[in-house]
């Protein structure tokens, strides 16, 4: 009769100890839950679906939006090799540079014409003094005759013309400003077009709060705290404004413009400036997750958008953009390339849009 106290004694201990052990799983299970940050979230995907691996583009390729990431004569020869084995056939370097930091960009790369094309910046110094204009556009000059064939990245997010090394940026000079005038003329004649960056992308524009959606790179890029600068809608309009009044001149809106979240704002530039281009690139992670749309837009605009990458050399990066652009994988994740928290998919273009964004709308731009 004495085993039943001790049966129900073993039995309360374990049953206290399985209580204890749920409840210190709970807890950390609730601890987890509180102290997992966002920028630990790396998911996998679940899904067992077609997983495209694509070597090779389609078609050869024109880049026509990189920098000057090979900083010596080995990395250049590296990067070519990489570009020839990759089927990138042309590589645009926009340095945002003049002077001598031009020349050394260009003495370097132009060892390798078939493959780099160097575009300069624009000197922006005395942008703040009377007769600004004339020496930037004889150094503009300057540099079309040592070899640059176009003019970028140039840059505005909000206070001005920054991008330009190694002179100042023009703090309250935007593109559409009168003093831009004698530049955006040059280029027209001189047959160089202007690959520009105006804005970012609308989560930099949102409370950075739980309900925004590209919080991870939001935060870091944010422009919401610039209460002094203009906005998304504002840096449009000063674009616009500059490709309206200087129809000869071509001007290529990087990043989709930056637009990603609403493309239709970009559709209705193209529909009525002949004269605008839009590159895709670094808008890659940002249009992959709506893929039927983005597809549609290409479709709609297979005239007037361009290849461009923008994220570096490495041959993981070209790859990803091609199986964003050609396949129709849904929902997997890169990132280490990308810096948002959601999956992407493949647009699957057509042989006919890919052949025309991949190169065959930069060749008519760069009369190639």
């Amino acid at each position: 009769m004495r085993i039943l106290p001790v049966i129900f004694i073993v039995a309360v201990f374990i049953i206290s100890s399985c209580i204890k052990e749920n409840t210190t799983l709970n807890q950390k299970e609730q601890d987890l839950s509180e102290t997992l940050l966002l920028s630990h979230y790396k998911p996998n995907s679940i899904y067992q679906i077609p997983k495209t691996q694509i070597e090779k583009p389609k078609f050869p390729v024109i880049d026509v939006h990189s920098h000057a990431y090979a900083r010596n004569e080995e990395q250049i020869a590296q990067w070519v090799r990489r570009m020839d084995s990759l089927g990138i056939r042309k590589t645009i370097v926009l340095s945002k540079s003049t002077g001598a930091q031009f020349d050394s960009i260009y003495a370097v790369y132009s060892k390798y014409p078939d493959h780099f094309d160097v575009w300069c910046g624009f000197d922006y110094t005395g942008y703040d003094q009377p007769g600004y204009g004339p020496a930037a556009v004889a150094e503009l000059e300057r540099c079309f005759k040592v070899g640059a064939k176009g003019v970028g990245e140039l840059g505005d997010k909000g206070n001005g013309m920054a991008y330009s090394t190694p002179g100042p940026k023009a703090v309250g000079m935007h593109i559409d400003d009168p003093r831009m005038d004698p530049l955006l003329e040059k280029c027209a004649e001189l047959g160089m077009p202007i690959n520009i960056h105006v804005a970012e992308p609308i989560w930099m524009y949102e409370p950075m709060d739980s309900t925004n959606d590209g919080l991870m790179n939001a935060y870091e890029w944010r422009r919401d705290n610039k209460d002094d600068e203009l906005k998304h809608s504002g840096l449009i309009n000063t674009l616009e404004n500059a490709v309206k009044k200087h129809p000869e001149t071509v001007f290529i809106a990087c990043h989709f413009a930056n637009c990603s979240h609403d493309l239709n704002i970009l559709g209705k530039l193209l529909d009525k400036y002949p004269n605008l281009y839009a590159d895709n690139a670094a808008r890659y992670a940002e249009t992959a997750p709506i893929p039927r749309f983005v597809k549609t837009f290409y479709e709609k605009y297979q005239d007037r958008l361009l290849y461009g990458t923008d994220m570096g050399l490495s041959r993981s990066m070209y790859k990803v953009t091609f199986r964003i652009l050609e396949s129709q994988d849904e929902h997997f994740y890169e990132q280490d390339q990308f810096g948002y928290h959601w999956a992407l998919n493949g647009f699957g273009l057509s042989d006919d849009v890919l052949a025309k964004v991949y190169s065959k709308n930069a060749k008519q731009i760069l009369g190639l």
